[in-house]
C-alpha cells in the first residue's frame, strides 16, 4: 500500500512504474526465443543414456556406449569449439543398463571428477549397486570403484544424483532397497528409501545417512547445492499410494524432515517412472515435476526463495497432454528454462521454454522431434555461461546421443 501522504502525480508515477516492472517482465518472459544450433555430438557408436553436468569449469556430457555385451561410460567437455575428444571411465559386461537410470560424470574442480554407474550385485533383475570412480588428472585414470552404500544385500542401489559440495568434495543421494524383499512384482515387497552419502576431497567415505525411508521405487531423484547446504527431490509413497514430489534439506549434518512441495494427490498403485529435476543458486531453487491430473500428463515449475524450505504455487510448462521426463536450469536473473516431452498430433517433441517465479511464461520452441518410448529417455539441459547446451536421443539406424547449443538472449 502507498503512504497516504503521497501526492496524487507521485502515487500516479509509482503506480505506473509498478505496472511497467510487471508488464515488463512479463513480456520478457513472452519474447523469450532461442536459435539452436546442432553440434557434433561426441558420442559414436550405438549410445544413449545421455547426462549432463555443469560447474564452474564448465559443462560435462556423459553417456553410454554398447558392443555387443559390454556397456562403457564415456565423456566429454564443452569447448568453445565444440566437445572435447571423449574420454572413458569404466566398461563392463555386468552393469545395469537402463532407459531411466542414468550414469554421471561431475566435475569437482582443479582437474578432480567423480563418476558413477550401476553394476550387477547378484541374479536377480534388480540386484545391482552404484559403484563410484574418482579422477585427479581430468579423466585420464580413474581409481578402483566403491559403493557409497554398505548394506550388501543383492537389492536395488541406484537412481544416483552426484553434486559438488561447497569445500570440492561429492555429495550423493540415491534409492536403495536393502529394505526389499521378494515379493508381488520384479522390485519385491518392503519400501524402498533415499539415502545420502559425502566423500572428501581425497575420495574418502565420510557420512552415509537416511534421508526418507518409504519412496517410489523406480523414479530418478535430484540434487543440487544451495547456500544453505544440499537440496534433494524425489517421488514419495505414502500408505495410501499418494506418489507426490517431496524434498528434504541437509543442513549441518542433518536432513530436514521431507516436505512436498506440492498437493498434487497423484494417487497411482505403481512406479511411474517419472522424477523430478532441480537447479540452484544460492537461495533460490527451481524444481520441475510430472504428474497426471484427469487422465492427462502435466509438467510443472515451482521456484523458492529460501533454499527450498517452500516453494510457490506449480507453474504449467507443457500446452498439452506430456509424458514428463523434466529437466531445469536456474538462470542468472531468477527464471529459469524447463524441459519435457510434449506429444503433439501422434509425434514427441523435445520441447523448452523460460518461466519467471511470477508464473509468465515464454512460448515453447522445440529442439528435436523424438520417440515417445522408453528408449528416447531422458532428454536434458544445462546453461554455461551465456549458452544453454542439449542432449538427447534419436534413433538413426540405432540409438545415437545427439546435442545442441543455444545462446540465451539478454533479458531485462
Amino acid at each position: 500500500m502507498l503512504p497516504m501522504h503521497v501526492s496524487h502525480a507521485a502515487r500516479g508515477a509509482l503506480i505506473a512504474l509498478a505496472v511497467l516492472i510487471v508488464t515488463s517482465g512479463g513480456r520478457a518472459a513472452t519474447d523469450w526465443s532461442l536459435t539452436i544450433q546442432s553440434i557434433a555430438s561426441p558420442a559414436t557408436g550405438e549410445s544413449a543414456q545421455p547426462q549432463l553436468t555443469t560447474s564452474a569449469d564448465g559443462v560435462v556430457l556423459s553417456w553410454i556406449e554398447r558392443s555387443g555385451q559390454t556397456a562403457t561410460l564415456r565423456f566429454s567437455r564443452r569447448t568453445a569449439s565444440g566437445w572435447s575428444a571423449p574420454r572413458t571411465v569404466a566398461a563392463g559386461t555386468d552393469w545395469f543398463v537402463n532407459w531411466a537410470d542414468v550414469p554421471s560424470v561431475v566435475s569437482l574442480g582443479d582437474g578432480r571428477l567423480a563418476a558413477h554407474w550401476l553394476q550387477k550385485s547378484g541374479t536377480g533383475t534388480y540386484a545391482y549397486d552404484v559403484r563410484l570412480s574418482f579422477s585427479t588428472d581430468d579423466g585420464k585414470t580413474w581409481s578402483t570403484s566403491v559403493t557409497p552404500h554398505h548394506d550388501g544385500t543383492q537389492t536395488e542401489h541406484g537412481f544416483a544424483s552426484l553434486v559438488r559440495m561447497p569445500a570440492g568434495g561429492l555429495g550423493l543421494v540415491w534409492l536403495d532397497g536393502r529394505a526389499m524383499t521378494g515379493g508381488h512384482d520384479a522390485h519385491g515387497g518392503g519400501d524402498m528409501s533415499v539415502r545420502s552419502a559425502s566423500f572428501d576431497r581425497r575420495g574418502r567415505q565420510v557420512t552415509e545417512n537416511a534421508v526418507d525411508a518409504r519412496v517410489c521405487e523406480c523414479c530418478p531423484t535430484a540434487a543440487a547445492v544451495t547456500a544453505d547446504g544440499i537440496i534433494a527431490a524425489y517421488r514419495d509413497r505414502s500408505a495410501q499410494e499418494v506418489r507426490d514430489i517431496y524434498v528434504a534439506r541437509l543442513a549441518n549434518g542433518t536432513w530436514s524432515e521431507p516436505v512436498r512441495v506440492h498437493e498434487d494427490g497423484w494417487t497411482i498403485p505403481a512406479c511411474p517412472v517419472n522424477g523430478p529435476a532441480l537447479s540452484a543458486r544460492g537461495r533460490d531453487v527451481a524444481i520441475a515435476w510430472f504428474t497426471m491430473k484427469n487422465e492427462k500428463g502435466h509438467a510443472q515449475v515451482a521456484f523458492s526463495k529460501d533454499a527450498g524450505r517452500s516453494f510457490g504455487a506449480p507453474i504449467a510448462v507443457a500446452d498439452t497432454d506430456t509424458i514428463g521426463r523434466v529437466d531445469v536450469a536456474l538462470l542468472d536473473d531468477g527464471s529459469a528454462v524447463a524441459s519435457w516431452i510434449e506429444v503433439v498430433g501422434g509425434r514427441a517433441e523435445f520441447r523448452v521454454r523460460r518461466v519467471v517465479p511470477s508464473g509468465a511464461k515464454s512460448d515453447a520452441i522445440t529442439v528435436a522431434q523424438i520417440e515417445s518410448g522408453r528408449g528416447s529417455g531422458y532428454p536434458r539441459i544445462a546453461q554455461h555461461g551465456h549458452d544453454l547446451v542439449f542432449a538427447w536421443v534419436a534413433r538413426e539406424g540405432g540409438l545415437r546421443v545427439k546435442t545442441a547449443v543455444a545462446q540465451l538472449p539478454r533479458t531485462p
